[in-house]
């Protein structure tokens, strides 16, 4: 298996900065004696921030952060000065990036928009200097208190491709050829099993400079949502698409039984994917005549449309596109 750049999971241990102390101080001059506290409160410590960024499509660059500590807050200073906050670390994320706590699983940030910005792991607060606990019975309190600590832990970042439309299919069935064909990407294509083994991105040029995002994802084996192939790591990716396009070959044995095996897969390991809307295409239907045809129509489940198509012959790919835009932009999907 080659090494791919495309990295969608890594998992770094963080450490946002302590608080600092705030300080026990009394205002002592040439003029004055016996001043009254003016003990400063400690600085912020560092948050650890998500940000993201449209121009990343892969969580490569983080790979090598096995370390991320923000900067502790200083102590505060006499004269009732804070002290300076820590420097924030800021983590530059592709869109559709989601951060977990290791430990629990717990969900912590999600980011899905450019310039999005999350404060993940906030820094500790600084103490309070003396000062603040000056009262009309207490001129001259004797107690600071401490920074609070910053959270640390291991994390994991998760990468969910963000795209209108996801291409479901077991390997071999196409799915390559008609993202090179629809859009401007150029994936690798080949004859065997599992040649796309991460997911390709590509934009549909659509009518009036109209446009939508599709995704060539790792093809489904029956097992996938036990783990099985790529398993997870592949069905991670289609619980962001608005619509699952299912590629089936013509040349199937049983086309609707290859249709239920990859429905049966998504909803073992979530049946929320049931939810999305799905079209069929039957791919390669260039080998087909009008009887075949007809005859893998009856197959086909009734209540899902479906275009048969051919990505080598040019076939039905304008009217493949209108079907999506259309799906894409119907109310269901603009709610």
């Amino acid at each position: 298996m080659e090494k791919s750049n495309f990295v969608d999971q890594i998992r770094i241990y963080c450490r946002s900065g302590h608080g600092g102390a705030g300080i026990k101080h009394f205002r002592r001059d040439k003029l004055t004696a016996m001043g009254g506290p003016d003990g400063g409160d400690g600085g912020r410590g560092g948050h650890i921030i998500l940000k993201g960024n449209r121009n990343l499509w892969t969580l490569l660059h983080l790979r090598y952060y096995k370390n991320v500590l923000a900067e502790d807050g200083d102590k505060g200073r006499d004269n009732n000065q804070t002290g300076r906050n820590g420097k924030d670390i800021v983590l530059e994320v592709p869109l559709g990036t989601i951060a977990r706590d290791e430990e629990t699983g717990e969900k912590e940030a999600e980011i899905l928009h450019d310039g999005q910005e999350i404060v993940w792991l906030p820094g500790g607060k600084g103490g309070l200097g003396n000062t603040n606990f000056k009262t009309a019975t207490n001129q001259a309190p004797e107690h600071a208190q401490p920074g609070l600590p910053g959270v640390e832990g291991w994390r994991v970042l998760e990468l969910k491709v963000l795209a209108d439309v996801g291409l479901v299919g077991f390997p071999n069935a196409g799915k390559s050829t008609l993202l090179s064909v629809m859009t401007a990407a150029k994936p690798k294509i080949a004859d065997y099993a599992f040649t796309t083994i991460t997911p390709n991105l590509g934009m549909v040029e659509y009518r009036d400079g109209k446009s939508f995002c599709i995704a060539d994802l790792p093809g489904i084996i029956e097992g996938a949502a036990e783990g099985k192939g790529l398993g997870h790591r592949f069905l991670r990716h289609i619980e962001r698409n608005s619509i699952l396009l299912f590629l089936i070959p013509a040349d199937s044995k049983d086309h609707r039984k290859e249709f239920d095996v990859l429905v049966s897969e998504l909803e073992e390991y979530n049946p929320e994917l049931l939810h999305k809307q799905f079209i069929i295409a039957i791919s390669k239907s260039d080998m087909l005549d009008g009887e075949l045809m007809q005859a893998i129509e009856q197959e086909l489940p009734q209540d899902i449309p479906h275009l048969f198509i051919s990505s080598v012959a040019n076939k039905n790919i304008q009217q493949l596109k209108d079907l999506l835009w259309k799906t894409l932009n119907s109310p269901i999907n603009q709610a």
